[in-house]
């Protein structure tokens, strides 16, 4: 927000006696100048001549440049205030399953990954201040953005994330691991890891329960979120025409494996919490509630930074001081009463 002040008003009071001074001054010199002529009737029709009719112009530019002067003493600033913000902070890394299973569509009428993206892009907009991070994993794991506050890069990499990322597999262990890792140089107060899956670990090079074990010795939260309804679900599959040769997606009824026991143990053992999401918007209540319960204190401290606009005041009363003289020199003056 702009701001304009005077560091220094009191100032401004000695451009208002320069003013007044100047006027009366002006005024003294009108009504103390009368000439008794024998006969006033010779005068009329007779025009002033340059001189006479600029005679105060010294003076007025003289004056001007007192008020500009002490206008610039009195050191007129533009300031802009900026709000400081402190808080405690929370840390979080989303860890996001692209496995072949998420292309399930029984998150009608678009699959698991999709509605999954678009429920963490809406997380991540509701926490401007928090830095957040996204690691992704199928049969291994990838950084695909380390926690930052720039919600635009972030979007922007969340956006890109597709499936045959790596190679397919469900390697929960090393996809938890990762995020630790994101994790481990963090001084915020609050650390949390938020792992989305539909599967059961199956792949990595680490199991999931020594990754929680580190969690709990890190002091991370974990809270685990479960998509994917129970029993049959549809899956794309590509087959290949006999008679045509030609490719084509057809979704066929597949078992969910989604291993509840394990994503309870994770959760239970780093103090996190574990969610089921039968749909999208149960997951979008179960992000709700996790953005809830991992909020930090934030206090605001607003300061005013202000630039100096003195100076080209100070040299408009410098060349106005300059050219009184120049015409009191010149002999535009106001002879003494």
């Amino acid at each position: 927000m702009e701001g304009f002040r005077f560091q220094e008003p009191l100032w401004l009071w000695a451009a208002v006696l320069a003013a007044l001074a100047a006027g009366a001054a002006i005024l003294r010199e009108r009504s103390g100048r009368s000439l008794v002529f024998p006969s006033v009737g010779r005068l009329k029709g007779s025009a002033l001549g340059w001189r006479a009719r600029l005679r105060h112009l010294p003076l007025a530019c003289a004056t001007l440049a007192l008020v500009l002067g002490a206008v610039a003493l009195a050191r007129p600033q533009q300031g802009s205030e900026t709000e400081n913000i402190t808080t405690q902070g929370v840390d979080i890394v989303v860890a996001l399953d692209v496995s072949g299973s998420m292309a399930a569509q029984d998150f009608e009428p678009r699959n698991r990954l999709s509605v999954a993206k678009e429920v963490v892009a809406d997380f991540v907009r509701r926490r401007p201040r928090d830095r957040i991070g996204l690691v992704i994993f199928a049969g291994k794991s990838l950084t695909q953005a380390p926690p930052t506050t720039d919600a635009a890069v972030l979007l922007h990499q969340l956006e890109s994330v597709a499936f045959q990322m790596l190679p397919d597999g469900t390697a929960i262990g090393s996809g938890l691991a990762t995020s630790l890792t994101r994790l481990r140089r963090s001084a915020a107060k609050s650390r949390v890891v938020v792992l989305v899956t539909d599967g059961a670990n199956n792949t990595g090079e680490i199991d999931p329960e020594t990754a929680a074990d580190i969690a709990k010795a890190m002091g991370v939260r974990v809270y685990t979120i479960g998509v994917g309804r129970e029993g049959q679900v549809p899956m794309p599959v590509r087959v290949q025409d006999p008679l045509t040769g030609q490719i084509h997606e057809q979704l066929t009824m597949q078992e969910s494996d989604l291993d509840e026991g394990l994503l309870e143990g994770i959760a239970a053992r780093t103090g996190g919490e574990f969610f089921r999401a039968i749909d999208s918007d149960s997951l979008k209540s179960i992000f709700g509630e996790i953005d809830r319960l991992e909020r930090s204190e934030i206090k605001f401290r607003s300061y005013t930074r202000y630039r100096e606009l003195y100076h080209p005041v100070l040299r408009a009363a410098a060349a106005l001081l300059a050219l009184a003289g120049t015409l009191w020199l010149a002999g535009l003056r106001v002879a003494p009463v």
